[in-house]
């Protein structure tokens, strides 16, 4: 199953247990591909390098290298117009259309209200894994 998760169920899932950290674990088992485009990528980059001078104690250069290995990016156009309330989030369905995803994981309310844009699910990490990890 192809999916894009926003960049705070990412940080979520190396910082803490739970369901983005389940998610997590799904795609570096194989379960799930994660699909992200050079802008998502950039944000995982900048926000990892930011929390890592922040917390030193926690080590990111191992899910970002694996990102960078086994994460599948794709080359995304920009949306038509605006969808979210918040432009920034527009990023995560529009790449999620040019992988051919149909679920996008995110905590933030207002991306959560795009779901059903072009066909696109946008759910939390807790109905993400309710609803598919834990079934498969």
């Amino acid at each position: 199953m192809k999916l894009v998760i926003d960049i705070n169920v990412f940080i979520s899932g190396i910082f803490f247990s739970g369901p983005p950290h389940q998610i997590l674990c799904a795609w570096r088992d194989g379960k799930i591909s994660l699909m992200l485009t050079e802008e998502i990528l950039t944000e995982y980059k900048e926000t990892s390098a930011e929390l890592s001078r922040k917390y030193p104690s926690v080590d990111l250069n191992p899910w970002m290298e694996f990102i960078a290995m086994h994460a599948v990016r794709v080359t995304a156009k920009s949306l038509p117009g605006q969808v979210c309330t918040d432009p920034d989030d527009d990023m995560f369905l529009a790449c999620a259309i040019a992988s051919g995803a149909k679920v996008v994981v995110s905590g933030d309310k207002a991306l959560q209200e795009t779901s059903g844009y072009e066909g696109i699910k946008v759910c939390s990490p807790r109905d993400f894994v309710d609803d598919y990890v834990v079934s498969q």
